[in-house]
């Protein structure tokens, strides 16, 4: 019998990723990395060379057509296989990543009137400049007891479709005016590829407000926020919402052969990086806190339940596996925190000695930052440098040590900051567990995870619960296959239900990370400290972070 393929496409931050895979086993044959040719757009447009404010982050519409083009032929020709094998496509993509398309689905970024308007090009999901309009947005939620917000952890994100609808509408009225759907990338790349512009209920339920049962925030509520916004879902957020797995369409023969597939190959709806990784780790039961790790963290958890639990992300029927509440919960910076240390902050000696061993300085520093043990650093930290989005849900939070001396070396820094980003995982974890979501042991999967042992072992001791890594060092693309073979179907050599992809395609590596018991103490008392750094600087104990970030809008304002 002839093998079976299937496509996964994986949309990163800084790359998008094809990875073609075996059906029947799940076996990895062959991948292939584009890198955004305009990476992130945080500081010009391209083109015009127009300056960009703080928090903005952008990105080009076409950056996600070229990985289609390079990486999905790259992959069927290295693997040597006939397209007419592949039976299925599927995509992931950060989100909440959205753009404004006009009536053919064509991005307003395209339209050389409107190219020099930055709110014409795609928000990609760290663009944080929306937080006025999130914070209005939740105070007027708050006093009209709407029925949602507690579904969001109590806050709903600047990072998320409305606030960001709302951005354009109060800052490029021309913008909102001459736009005809607002669609979350995800959803944008698949039109691309068959025609039909479909929400999935992933990004819908997890970025968009939806409900599967009460649909969008109300009329009302939108029209007590801003009279113009009114007919916003009826309108420029208007289209089929359908459950992941959903076949989308057939492959347009147009795109067909600019990817090297056959035209008429099934595609499946769009799905988020993250939640698309679940089902890559085998996981399709509750109990098991998956932790897709990168530049940040997203955390997703199964419940038979609908539950409130303080700052998570949202929690969606059938929002990750069909027949489940999918549970997200994140930390905004992770990975990121890492680089930003080793590219700003690493002294000389470090990066010269890292060269000399044949290493790089993340390896040089994790190597010595394990030598301490628990506590011997004399350091904490706060993990938000790119701002809180669970519990706390503010990205005006900004990141803090504390027991910085004189004697105080780069490794020591670097493990405090790993640690940190634990002790950030522990306060999810704890409050999912706490609220009758039941965490009993943890998946990881991602770049993190493979590359930095140490990381890992912190996180074991600090959650004190067993860590099982995927055995893909692609997992979200794994995913997206999955849901590219359920899309085509039984009949057509892939699956009739995402479970059952699961189960013959995800995997898991045999060894795992378990809790050591000593360090398992020391970590509970530096968690108590956390904790109460966590809560008087995040609960309003002192708004220092908020003050110093006010200053300095202020005086580059005035630099300017």
């Amino acid at each position: 019998m002839t093998r079976k393929y299937a496509i996964g496409v994986d949309y990163g931050t800084e790359s998008g990723r094809a990875l073609l895979v075996d059906v029947a086993t799940g076996e990895e044959i062959a991948t292939h990395v584009t890198p955004y040719p305009h990476g992130v757009i945080d500081e010009k447009l391209p083109g015009t060379g127009q300056m960009l404010e703080h928090d903005w982050a952008l990105q080009h519409p076409d950056d996600y057509l070229e990985v289609l083009r390079r990486s999905v032929p790259a992959v069927v020709r290295e693997a040597g296989i006939d397209p007419a094998d592949v039976i299925g496509v599927g995509i992931d993509f950060t989100a909440c990543t959205m753009l404004p398309v006009d009536e053919t689905l064509q991005p307003l970024c395209f339209d050389e009137r409107y190219a020099a308007n930055p709110h014409s090009w795609v928000k990609l999901w760290k663009h944080h400049a929306a937080q006025d309009e999130a914070n209005r947005l939740n105070a007027v939620a708050a006093e009209r007891g709407e029925r949602f917000l507690p579904r969001y952890g109590g806050k709903i994100s600047s990072e998320w479709m409305f606030a960001k609808i709302w951005q354009i509408l109060n800052e490029a009225p021309e913008i909102y005016e001459r736009t005809d759907l607002f669609l979350e990338a995800t959803d944008w790349v698949i039109a691309q590829m068959t025609g039909n512009a479909l929400r999935n209920s992933c990004t819908a339920g997890y970025k968009s407000i939806w409900h599967k049962d009460e649909g969008y925030p109300s009329p009302e509520f939108l029209s007590a926020l801003d009279p113009r916004l009114a007919n916003l879902t009826a309108t420029k957020l208007r289209g089929e919402i359908v459950p992941l797995g959903t076949k989308a369409g057939g492959l347009k023969p147009e795109m067909a052969a600019q990817m090297g597939l056959r035209p008429g190959t099934a595609v499946a709806v769009g799905n988020v990086d993250a939640h698309a990784a679940v089902p890559g780790v085998g996981v399709v039961t509750p109990g098991k806190l998956v932790m897709a790790m990168g530049t940040s963290i997203c955390h997703m958890l199964l419940g038979t339940e609908e539950k409130t639990v303080e700052g998570m992300c949202g929690v969606v029927e059938d929002g990750i596996i069909p027949g489940y509440y999918g549970y997200e919960a994140g930390q905004s910076a992770v990975g990121d925190i890492f680089a930003w240390y080793v590219e700003q902050c690493v002294p000389a000696y470090v990066e010269k000695a890292a060269q000399e061993e044949g290493i790089s300085v993340h390896e040089w520093l994790e190597r010595r930052a394990a030598a301490y043990k628990p506590g011997q650093t004399g350091l904490l930290a706060l993990d938000w440098w790119n701002g809180n989005r669970s519990v706390l849900v503010d990205a005006d939070l900004t990141g803090l040590i504390v027991g910085l001396t004189l004697s105080t070396k780069p490794e020591e820094i670097y493990r405090t900051l790993l640690e940190a980003t634990a002790f950030g995982t522990r306060k999810i974890v704890d409050a999912f567990h706490m609220n009758g979501v039941e965490v009993q042991e943890l998946y990881a999967c991602g770049g993190l995870p493979q590359r930095n042992r140490l990381l890992m072992q912190i996180y074991a001791d600090v959650t004190g619960r067993e860590i099982k890594i995927a055995a893909s060092t692609q997992t979200p693309a794994l995913g997206a296959a999955m849901f590219g073979a359920v899309a085509a179907g039984g009949a057509a050599g892939g699956y009739d239900s995402i479970v059952e992809a699961a189960q013959r395609m995800g995997r898991v590596r045999e060894e795992t990370f378990k809790p050591i018991p000593e360090h398992v103490a020391v970590y509970d008392k530096l968690y108590e400290e956390y904790t109460r750094l966590h809560d008087h600087f995040g609960r309003g104990g002192n708004d220092v972070m908020k003050r110093l970030k006010v200053l300095k809008e202020e005086a580059s304002a005035q630099a300017h």
